[in-house]
């Protein structure tokens, strides 16, 4: 059986580069024949900035999203770095969840100026640990991402190098998913 990945786009901005490298790091799964892939934008999935209380219900788009999230056996997660962090819509959205994030592997795909969007990875694998996610070793991470169009617009222009980087994120992350889904089959994971 396939295992289900779900890229999200961590970026709601105007303008933003984020599905751009979603697009091109989904691509990059979908040549794999043991991934089915699912793009989750949030942008366009409406969630509440405002986390309710305990005894609030769920609100429609939160309760949307969460059977995808569920159905996932690995995320990768792509985010651009913002003053030396990630996204505050991209922070909302896994507080909104939690046992979804539960023993699942995490690629982060970051980009930025210099750093490439170190600084983002880093501070997203405490949060992830924190939700007892299991964030890979390899990161993509996407230096002064801008410079890497190809003379026909298309992004990123061949020999950049970012297409190998991608395919060894993918393989730890794939590895990562088998072993973690076996386990969950095997014995159901606890927090």
């Amino acid at each position: 059986m396939n295992l289900r990945l779900a890229v999200i786009i961590g970026s709601t901005r105007r303008g933003r580069f984020g599905p751009t490298v979603a697009a091109w790091f989904a691509q990059q799964a979908a040549k794999r024949a043991d991934l089915d892939v699912d793009v989750v934008d949030l942008a366009t999935a409406n969630l509440p900035q405002t986390l309710p209380d305990t005894d609030e219900p769920t609100p429609a788009a939160v309760a949307v999203l969460a059977p995808r999230l569920a159905a996932a056996d690995a995320f990768a997660v792509v985010t651009p770095e913002y003053n030396s962090s990630f996204p505050a819509p991209l922070k909302t959205a896994l507080d909104w969840y939690y046992e979804e994030w539960h023993a699942k592997p995490v690629a982060i795909v970051a980009y930025g100026r210099e750093t490439g969007g170190l600084y983002a990875a880093a501070q997203l694998r405490q949060v992830f640990t924190e939700l007892q996610a299991v964030a890979i070793r390899n990161t993509v991470t996407l230096p002064c991402y801008w410079e890497q169009f190809a003379a026909d617009g298309s992004w990123p222009r061949p020999g950049s190098g970012y297409d190998a980087t991608a395919k060894n994120t993918l393989d730890q992350l794939v590895w990562w998913a088998h072993a973690l889904r076996a386990a969950r089959i095997r014995q159901p994971y606890q927090p």
